[in-house]
């Protein structure tokens, strides 16, 4: 006889602190994560009024150095991973030789010949397996550091002022999409301006066996201004309400990304050649005849809640598909992505509706985001 053993799941180092914290852990691409400590709710409004902070340590970090780095990540990736500044970071894709998207990315320029590419937990490790294929012929090593990081997040109005009470890092000339290395409570740290929900905020990546020591210290300094721990589901509904994809939902292999309304990413002015150009060309060339279906943002005009998958109607015909749904806590309504026909993608459009269980369900269609914060 024979068994096949379910896999175990990993656990991040402050897996026991979330357990103390009463949170509920859910499996996450292979990780037990928290889902939420209280109210999801709370932990949203606490983001966009306040402050949150997030445990994120099973996003995928590979590490990219040698002479020919930024030669590789330009012919592995579609951006311009070479004009990138030194300290600064940049989001980027990876694609398919068809031009798929693969996984969506966010690249560090750690140094002169060493970049820190940030990958999907669910998409880590076919990212480490297409860059490690990629880098044949080139001189570069593409390094596993998954273990090596535990990957912290402060997010909110308030967060500034809570690293500052705990770093001498110049915050103030850390500009959106930069890094610097320093400490923090300590702590050795990169320190970056990054985020996916929509408000200013920081990503600390630290050692697994520093994650414990930063955690307490973040809570502490951020007590007096309203921070709380927030977990993975108030993280989507932030991130659905800044009109931010997330993988398996409005990105997959099956599109490109011109199809996902973001060919802007894509570099063809670069250097030589890189994965996906031909088909990616071609791709863009369609999108500009005309788009097979346009990413929009859907509100409810009542208060049944979308979900990934539901058809988008019009006139009794199916036009699109939601990607993302869920309550908005911040519009108080229920709101969608959804990949529609070309013809009713325009903010206004009459006549749209979700089919809900049989039932359509109307609901206006807006542009994206459906919320942006103010600078």
């Amino acid at each position: 006889m024979s068994s096949t053993a379910t896999p175990e799941k990993r656990r991040t180092a402050l897996d026991a602190l979330h357990r103390s914290l009463g949170a509920t852990m859910t499996d996450f691409a292979g990780w037990d994560m928290p889902l939420r400590y209280g109210s999801e709710r709370d932990e949203h409004l606490a983001v966009r009024t306040k402050a949150g902070l997030f445990d994120l340590s099973h996003m995928g970090e590979i590490t990219v150095t040698g002479p020919d780095a930024a030669a590789l990540l330009n012919y592995a990736l579609v951006g311009n991973i070479a004009s990138v500044g030194l300290g600064r970071a940049r989001y980027t894709m990876i694609c398919q030789a068809d031009g798929g998207i693969l996984d969506d990315l966010i690249v560090y320029r750690l140094a002169d010949h060493e970049y820190m590419v940030v990958a999907n937990a669910s998409n880590a490790q076919v990212v480490l397996d297409a860059l490690t294929e990629r880098s044949d012929g080139f001189d570069a090593v593409v390094r596993d550091d998954r273990d090596a990081y535990a990957l912290l997040a402060v997010q909110g109005p308030e967060s500034p002022d809570i690293l500052k009470a705990l770093t001498d890092a110049d915050l103030d000339g850390l500009k959106y999409y930069a890094g610097l290395p320093g400490t923090v409570a300590g702590v050795p740290a990169l320190i970056a301006r990054t985020g996916y929900t929509g408000e200013d905020g920081f990503e600390l990546f630290v050692s697994p066996g520093d994650a414990e020591k930063l955690w307490p210290a973040l809570t502490e300094a951020g007590a007096p201004v309203g921070l709380i721990p927030c977990g993975l589901s108030c993280r989507d509904t932030l991130r659905l309400e800044a009109g931010m994809p997330l993988y398996g939902h409005e990105l997959s292999t099956s599109l490109t990304p011109f199809d996902a309304g973001l060919g802007r990413v894509v570099k063809f002015e670069k250097d030589g050649d890189f994965v996906g150009r031909t088909a990616l060309e071609a791709a863009a060339e369609r999108a500009a005849a005309q788009p097979p279906r346009v990413l929009v943002g859907l509100v409810a005009e009542g208060r049944r809640v979308p979900r990934a998958g539901y058809p988008v109607v019009a006139d009794g015909q199916v036009i699109g598909e939601v990607t993302s749904g869920a309550p908005s806590p911040t519009l108080g309504r229920p709101i969608a992505m959804a990949y529609v026909d070309a013809a009713h993608s325009v903010p206004g459009t009459a006549g749209v509706g979700v089919d809900i269980r049989g039932s359509h369900e109307p609901y206006e269609v807006v542009a994206l985001p459906f919320y942006k914060r103010e600078k």
